[in-house]
């Protein structure tokens, strides 16, 4: 039976954008931590980074539905935690935006019928209910622009570096730093810098060996919610 190689890096970078995305929803326990919200904006992009590398290494149909029945799957259970945690959300969690995404990137990967009509219609809701997703329009195209510039030249990495920007209301970003806020400074740098970062570690970490991050992982997002939860609590 041929097994595929597990990569390091690729699971090494499956941790570290959990690990942003926790630190980023940390600003909301009730401790002044708005610093986080830097490290934060790695972890959007580095997921859409992971899902493109799963979708080029493995080109099988059958593995990419069930990708994104998880994806749906994960998006109705965490919906409760992540109301429950975020004061007054604007939007849905982010699982919706990922499985999106990824209509929009395997579209433009499977020349097929079906593919291309799933892509139009997941860009099609994207555009026409922007304010429901988290990182709207933009955000349900990093993944494809992630695919599109995986294996070209890092200086590729600018064009998901300015979608990432736009997806993180890159307007409220531009007028904060005129106001001299470090922290909208560093945001624009980092929705910049980060799909670099991230093909950087998929290119040159190959020798790191996490525990690999199977289907399980998908609990962690609401699970992460709910223990933030105890956290607020026990700070209020």
């Amino acid at each position: 039976m041929h097994m595929t190689q597990r990569d390091g890096a690729l699971d090494l970078l499956k941790w570290l954008a959990l690990l942003s995305m926790v630190l980023d929803h940390l600003r909301y326990v009730g401790y002044s931590l708005d610093f986080l919200y830097v490290p934060g904006r790695l972890a959007f992009p580095w997921f859409c980074l992971a899902m493109a590398a799963n979708l080029a290494r493995s080109r099988q149909l059958t593995h990419q539905w069930r990708y994104l029945g998880w994806l749906v799957l994960f998006s109705a259970i965490s919906e409760i935690p992540y109301r429950m945690f975020i004061p007054d959300p604007d939007t849905l969690n982010v699982l919706p935006t990922l499985a999106l995404g990824l209509l929009v990137a395997r579209g433009w990967q499977q020349p097929t019928l079906q593919s291309r009509l799933l892509a139009v219609g997941a860009l099609t809701l994207a555009a026409l209910f922007p304010q429901w997703l988290m990182f709207g329009f933009f955000g349900v195209l990093l993944p494809l622009a992630m695919l599109l510039v995986l294996r070209r030249p890092w200086y590729f990495s600018l064009l998901p570096g300015l979608i990432c920007l736009a997806a993180n209301q890159w307007e409220v970003l531009y007028h904060a730093t005129r106001f001299g806020s470090t922290a909208a400074i560093l945001g624009i740098a980092t929705c910049l810098i980060a799909p670099l970062l991230g093909l950087f570690l998929l290119r040159h970490a190959r020798h790191f060996q996490p525990p690999p991050m199977r289907r399980w992982a998908y609990a962690l997002y609401p699970l992460h919610f709910l223990l933030l939860l105890i956290i607020h609590h026990i700070a209020a």
